[in-house]
């Protein structure tokens, strides 16, 4: 009798003994009990990635570009890539206190000036103070007057380009996709005042997924946290504070309640207001905190001080 004909409604089995037409149900049932993975395409290739790079620390050997598949490099990009989207404005964003900016009441030649002092080739505009940006100058319109005799405007704001104006929390990937659309290369990152909160240029989101790109205009790097003594650390306040964390080898440095990312912020934190010069702070790890330079509004140099060990008991 066909396997389809019995009375008792079983179905046949295959050789391994597992029904054929109750792999659906052994495949539910079996589910119940397994960890559930993240399948997304994101996860998988991620994974891909982490093997591959498993595999070639196992079989490193004499390098041979005609075998390799992907180099570090386009595995790094790869994983920034995958990764990107993750970011907000303000994660990418030139901080305020970094930005250049024009006064929209100084004259032409002192516009001049600011682009041949810092190099870039886009500036924000402001009209008073900076949480008043009204525009953006671009150097290809001031380049125009300089190599022509033609006199520049009265007024030169009128050459004024609009940049983007986008919310902190706007993701990183849309601000790339805005800018693309309105064909502008700068953006202006407001705060929940409306207030100016950083800038982002098309550079600073192509460094996301490529790396640092320097140029010749770019100073050379100066080393944010500098060990000055045994247990000394000099650092500039801007440095993030994982980073310290991990260069001085010990992670309750990082570990506060505030949202702080630097040690500039982490002394406000500690401070409750901002520390003036000659301030020591003391952090709950047993971290002392030295201010050494700033203003009135913030701190811009610090010297850390590790913990003093404390003496061992005495052995009975």
């Amino acid at each position: 009798m066909p396997d389809s004909d019995k009375p008792d409604g079983s179905s046949s089995t295959d050789g391994d003994g597992s029904s054929s037409s109750g792999g659906g149900l052994w495949n539910v049932i079996r589910g119940l009990f397994e960890e559930p993975g993240d399948t997304s395409l994101r996860a998988q290739l991620e994974e891909a990635i982490d093997e591959h790079e498993g595999e070639a620390a196992r079989n490193a050997g004499p390098h041979d570009p005609a075998t390799d598949d992907m180099s570090a490099v386009e595995l790094t990009m790869l994983r920034n890539l995958l990764h990107f989207s993750e970011h907000d404005a303000d994660d990418v964003a030139i901080p305020r206190k970094e930005i250049v900016a024009i006064n929209a009441a100084i004259g032409w030649d002192e516009m001049v000036a600011l682009f041949a002092e810092h190099g870039h080739s886009r500036m924000p505009v402001y009209r008073e103070q900076l949480d008043d940006v009204i525009g953006m100058m671009h150097i290809k319109d001031v380049f125009a007057y300089l190599a022509s005799d033609d006199p520049p405007p009265q007024d030169w704001t009128v050459l004024m380009r609009q940049p983007l104006y986008v919310p902190q929390a706007r993701g990183a990937l849309d601000v790339l996709a805005d800018m693309r659309a309105r064909r502008t290369h700068l953006a202006v990152v407001v705060d929940e005042f409306s207030g100016t909160d950083g800038i982002i240029t098309i550079e600073d989101l192509v460094e996301e997924i490529v790396g640092e790109i320097e140029d010749e205009h770019d100073e050379a790097p100066i080393d944010q946290l500098v060990e000055i003594a045994e247990g000394v650390w000099d650092a500039d306040a801007r440095a993030e504070l994982d980073d310290v964390a991990e260069k001085v080898g010990d992670p309750q440095l990082a570990e506060i309640e505030e949202p702080v990312d630097t040690l500039g912020g982490l002394a406000f934190v500690l401070a409750e207001e901002v520390p003036q010069a000659g301030t020591v702070l003391t952090h709950p790890s047993g971290w002392r905190m030295e201010v050494t330079a700033g203003d009135e509004t913030h701190v811009t140099r610090l010297r850390l001080h590790r913990p003093r060990s404390e003496e061992p008991d005495d052995e009975a």
